[in-house]
């Protein structure tokens, strides 16, 4: 029961880092530790997530006409997260792309205002993600909501897996740790939880196939974007990863249809 207690809370944590959702814990519940491996619950609270987006989907589908319910969808999803991740996006894009040098990109990255490249970036990822889940059937739509959110998720937390953080402070610093042989396999595990999901909903092995490899270039590609300059991450590169993740993963499997 004790440790069933402990991953509770890590859940709650994660929960709590992740979405606007008032998650009230007392003082004896929260610590530094537990906030650090909380990271292996990301992909649980991004299915959440996902799930909330899709019912917003399904139920507006009923009485409205496309592109309306993936644009109430998007809107709710931005609720429940406070635009947490699109807000990660929109400051990397900045930072990269009117930063001459690292430094003058990470001081540029912890600006609160939005500049032209966030801006830009801002408005045609999500343009993208509704004229492409527009235009998936919806079921496929409902499916590709849920899981990539989920996925995009554990590529984000693949990042602190695979690189280094590179500020001292910032608001991804809690959680920028090691994430440890039990998170990663807590990360296999959901992972393969998603894709066994979709199988037994009825996405076809190309299908899915196509949507990983939208997934793991999106991945790529951003990281590419921002680690040559960074030499790193930044809690706003994790956001960033998260949604061109999840795009990939929409354009994929739109790729195969």
């Amino acid at each position: 029961m004790r440790q069933i207690r402990e991953e509770w809370l890590r859940f709650l944590l994660a929960l709590q880092f992740l979405t606007r959702l008032p998650i009230a814990l007392k003082d004896d519940e929260f610590s530094p530790e537990r906030l650090e491996s909380s990271t292996r619950y990301y992909p649980l609270v991004g299915l959440l997530i996902g799930s909330v987006a899709a019912l917003a989907y399904y139920l507006c589908a009923l009485a409205l006409p496309a592109p309306l319910p993936i644009l109430i969808s998007t809107a709710a999803s931005l609720l429940l997260t406070g635009a947490f991740h699109e807000d990660g996006l929109a400051d990397t894009f900045d930072g990269i792309g009117g930063g001459l040098t690292r430094e003058a990109a990470l001081n540029i990255m912890k600006d609160s205002r939005i500049g032209t490249y966030g801006t830009a970036a801002l408005v045609t990822i999500l343009l993208i993600k509704v004229f492409t889940l527009s235009a998936l059937s919806l079921p496929l739509a409902i499916g590709a909501l849920i899981a990539g959110h989920g996925l995009s998720r554990v590529s984000a937390v693949m990042v602190m897996v695979t690189s280094r953080y590179v500020r001292f402070e910032g608001k991804a610093k809690p959680v920028a740790s090691d994430v440890g042989t039990k998170g990663l396999v807590f990360l296999a595990a959901f992972t393969a939880l998603i894709l066994i999901g979709l199988g037994l909903t009825g996405w076809s092995l190309p299908l899915l196939a196509c949507a990983l490899v939208g997934l793991i270039a999106g991945h790529v590609l951003i990281r590419l974007f921002y680690e040559r300059k960074l030499g790193g991450y930044t809690g706003d590169a994790l956001g960033a990863t998260q949604q061109i993740s999840e795009i990939g993963f929409y354009l994929g499997a739109l790729a195969w249809l």
